[in-house]
């Protein structure tokens, strides 16, 4: 296996990935979310970087997504892990576990100084390795709507 940049001609591997992605968060159907996350990850837009995991085969059995971050309090970068996926018949074949250390040497390259990311509290099979290669946080994540107050 080896894990790369994502490139154009990744466009339907991507895709299937990232549906399987948007089904386990159970997202509904988007089509315009998906192409637009599409531009951003191929493009390189916004900070985001696509990358994937691509079997001896050619076939991609992973994605993960991440774009840089300003840490103000520190005067530093990170870079965040949005998205992460491996293809259902893929998993604990250590893919994973590479696109993982793929983001940290990414992180490495560019001088960030962590990588962060969030996930379910349920998301039990997926927490074992973060476990593993990273640290909880003692931080709780808030959403709000955007509004005018």
């Amino acid at each position: 296996m080896t894990v790369r940049r994502v490139t154009a001609d990744d466009h339907d591997g991507w895709a299937a990935l990232f549906a399987g992605y948007r089904e386990f968060y159970q997202l509904p159907d988007d089509p315009a979310a998906v192409a637009t996350t599409w531009s951003w990850v191929v493009g390189e837009q916004h900070g985001m970087t696509g990358l994937v995991a691509e079997a001896r085969d050619g076939s991609l059995v992973g994605l993960a997504h991440v774009r840089t971050f300003a840490r103000p309090s520190i005067g530093s970068v990170g870079l965040f892990l949005d998205d992460l996926f491996t293809d259902p018949a893929a998993r604990r074949s250590g893919v994973g576990a590479a696109l993982l250390r793929a983001v940290s040497d990414l992180a490495a390259q560019r001088g960030a100084s962590v990588v962060r990311w969030i996930t379910a509290a349920d998301n039990v099979t997926a927490r074992a390795l973060y476990d593993e290669l990273g640290a909880q946080t003692p931080w709780v994540t808030y959403d709000m709507v955007p509004q005018r107050y």
